[in-house]
């Protein structure tokens, strides 16, 4: 019905931790979120994220569907050519990470990749990075906004990786933490790989893209 890859390995439990790609600057307090009309898989079928609503349930990678429990709104850039290049928005072309159309993302929002250099760093083929750090990975760049952005935030009650435009797994951490998480040092499901690690898997990818091209050649 979606044509979204299974998980074949169980994820790991690790803590999120801060990219700190904007040397602790407020990215207009919107650090992740997807624009408007980007497309999300939902028990309703592909619903462009503009029609979901609290409660609406979410087709997610480990968790079978989630209820939505918030949803913020909120408009980036509405002078486009006052942005600097640390907050342009990042461009996916279409198939780079299972998008079948071409995608814009913020550039700290949480993607899931796979790879064969994560699963011999961290014991998992599957990590989640932030858009950014692909940028050379696929056709993946950084872009200069061109007009102002809608960008809608999905949260659950726990994180999640929600199915977007495909197979592009998309990382939606949770409003707010309990104290008593903060007391008992709980582990979050999902861990936000710091920019250097993050590049180094997107690296990776791109010799593991080469390898495979050659050995496709050689095959033909």
């Amino acid at each position: 019905m979606f044509g979204w890859k299974n998980k074949t390995h169980a994820m790991t439990q690790r803590m999120v931790e801060q990219t700190g790609a904007y040397d602790g600057g407020v990215f207009n307090a919107t650090t992740h979120g997807l624009l408007s009309g980007t497309r999300v898989a939902s028990t309703l079928g592909w619903r462009s994220i503009d029609a979901l609503a609290i409660g609406d349930e979410v087709l997610t990678f480990d968790n079978g569907t989630q209820k939505i429990s918030e949803i913020r709104r909120s408009t980036l850039w509405a002078d486009a050519t006052l942005v600097p290049a640390h907050m342009w928005p990042v461009f996916v072309p279409a198939g780079a990470l299972g998008n079948r159309i071409d995608m814009t993302v913020l550039p700290e929002q949480g993607l899931m990749i796979e790879s064969e250099a994560a699963l011999d760093q961290h014991g998992d083929p599957f990590a989640v990075v932030p858009a950014f750090a692909l940028d050379g990975m696929r056709g993946v760049i950084r872009q200069a906004p061109r007009q102002k952005m809608e960008v809608i935030t999905l949260f659950f009650e726990q994180d999640q990786v929600v199915y977007t435009e495909g197979s592009m797994l998309s990382y939606c951490p949770r409003a707010h933490m309990s104290l008593s998480d903060i007391v008992d040092n709980t582990a979050r499901p999902y861990e936000m790989l710091k920019a250097s690690d993050a590049s180094f898997l997107a690296e990776c990818i791109i010799v593991e893209d080469h390898f495979a091209e050659y050995e496709f050649d050689i095959a033909c």
